[in-house]
């Protein structure tokens, strides 16, 4: 099954609801969030279960530190006695990892640049973008190139069968163009497709003579209209090359940043939340230089990487969504533990 092909289908159903891929996104953010919304309970009732819990924890771990297998044991004992799972709080985090990965694959996917991936939305300019890319003039009949490019077809394909021509022929396979020989910036590129990968008959395949084909370079997005000839049993073309301009897309910085304010805001949140529990020195001070750490990794991740700005808005939206989450949730379970008095003196 081809999860990345689900999921760009999936953002044309919501793009087709909302009219905007940019809030396609956004709304599958929101399915998403609300879907987790009962492990999110889970995780902060976790969190407020170990702070509660933590002064005993404390107490087994110094009173058999000097033997570690028994500590383990007396650990088991004591989270299976109060019914706490000290890893239901990563399990709302690994359920997303699978979800950023499909959503990254299906944004640089030729599928999705073909059908999308020129829409812009709000100050984005086009959601398939990195931080920093490649660029060349589309339709001026030279495609800017670098080694290690790999070409699609960008649409379907104009045949000519000797006089008679063919509009809007499928190609079978994503991968048709195939590069001959080597890539070298100025020199002409050689490309070839098998007449095996056209949707015709063999009757008509026998004639085939010619093919116009919008190719896409994947890398800097350029789309040019490519001539094949046919030589034996494949569609040949020799296209002129120039190097790639280099672009900053600071639309895609601010995304960015956006993601890093929303995210110091999360663990912000996250961390006012444990200020009143009893905690021990060493592990509040962890807590905290891994609530700075793990997210400016993470930037310095997000400028290194090549991330799309879909999937930035998506992490954004995240984080929004995320600091509501918690403090409504944080309200309900305060508002829990405030009837639990009472509870137990009916």
């Amino acid at each position: 099954m081809d999860f990345t092909a689900l999921t760009v289908d999936l953002l044309k159903l919501l793009n087709n609801i909302t009219g905007s891929y940019g809030l396609a996104i956004i709304a599958l953010t929101i399915i998403v969030r609300a879907a987790l919304w009962p492990l999110g309970i889970s995780q902060q009732r976790s969190m407020r279960s170990m702070q509660i819990l933590q002064p005993k924890m404390k107490q087994i771990q110094d009173r058999y530190k000097n033997d570690p297998q028994m500590m383990q044991r007396k650990m088991m004992e004591f989270y299976k006695e109060h019914k706490f799972n000290p890893m239901s709080g990563c399990l709302p985090l690994l359920i997303q990892m699978p979800i950023f990965i499909l959503l990254y694959a299906a944004l640089i996917s030729p599928q999705f640049m073909q059908e999308a991936g020129n829409s812009h939305f709000l100050f984005i300019d086009r959601i398939d973008k990195t931080l920093r890319g490649s660029a060349g003039t589309s339709y001026d009949r030279v495609l800017s190139v670098s080694a290690g490019d790999k070409f699609v077809v960008y649409k379907k394909v104009k045949v000519f069968l000797g006089e008679e021509e063919l509009d809007n022929v499928k190609i079978t396979s994503k991968n048709a163009i195939k590069i001959q020989g080597d890539i070298t910036p100025g020199q002409n590129v050689d490309l070839k497709i098998n007449l095996d990968d056209f949707s015709l008959k063999y009757s008509q395949l026998d004639k085939i003579t010619k093919a116009e084909i919008d190719i896409q370079n994947i890398k800097t997005r350029e789309v040019e209209t490519v001539n094949f000839e046919r030589r034996g049993e494949i569609m040949a073309a020799s296209v002129p090359t120039n190097t790639p301009q280099s672009q900053f897309n600071t639309d895609v910085l601010v995304l960015i940043v956006l993601f890093a304010i929303t995210m110091f805001a999360t663990q912000k949140i996250m961390m006012a939340q444990n200020k009143n529990a009893q905690q021990d020195p060493m592990q509040a001070q962890m807590q905290k230089m891994m609530g700075t750490m793990m997210p400016l990794m993470i930037i310095f991740m997000f400028v290194i990487a090549p991330i799309p700005a879909g999937v930035l808005l998506y992490l954004v939206v995240s984080n929004i969504i995320q600091i509501i989450q918690t403090i409504v949730i944080n309200k309900q379970l305060e508002a829990e533990d405030a009837k639990k008095p009472i509870e137990a003196d009916k």
